[in-house]
């Protein structure tokens, strides 16, 4: 039988393993600005010290896991976030899902004398790809940093 995926995180995981990519882990934490440290920790837990892209996806994971808690209902009480972690022979996908927003959808601010609004900046500046998802459910926001043999161009 065939499972459904109830989350765009769902989907993915389950395309990831049938196109070989293995999952490193995925994360729920509470939808709080303590718990982003959590997150971070996670991920470089499961990425390991000496992983070639350990600094940024730990930098990466940790502004989009703010965006989430800051700007979505995942703050709201009993909210959420999700971190979903993926690794091919092409580089390193990570996810971060969280209860979505009726005000808003994530926007690069590239303003450089603002002092605060630069995580998504971070995110496209530093990650080869990413982008977004929006559904009923929430937003997932996903970054790609590709091996030094798979750059996207």
């Amino acid at each position: 039988m065939a499972r459904t995926a109830t989350r765009a995180s769902d989907a993915t995981e389950d395309l990831a393993v049938m196109a070989g990519a293995a999952v490193l882990g995925s994360l729920m934490i509470p939808g709080r600005p303590e718990h982003v440290r959590e997150a971070r920790a996670y991920v470089a837990k499961s990425l390991g010290e000496l992983h070639p892209h350990l600094d940024s996806a730990v930098l990466l994971t940790s502004e989009l896991v703010t965006n989430a808690v800051m700007h979505s209902s995942s703050h709201c009480a009993g909210g959420s976030v999700s971190i979903l972690i993926m690794e091919s022979s092409g580089g390193l996908r990570i996810e971060v899902a969280d209860e979505g927003s009726e005000l808003s959808s994530p926007v690069v601010r590239g303003d450089v004398y603002a002092s605060d609004g630069h995580g998504l900046f971070l995110v496209q500046t530093l990650a080869d790809q990413w982008g977004y998802l929006r559904d009923d459910h929430g937003t997932t926001v996903w970054f790609w940093l590709a091996t030094a043999t798979a750059v996207v161009g």
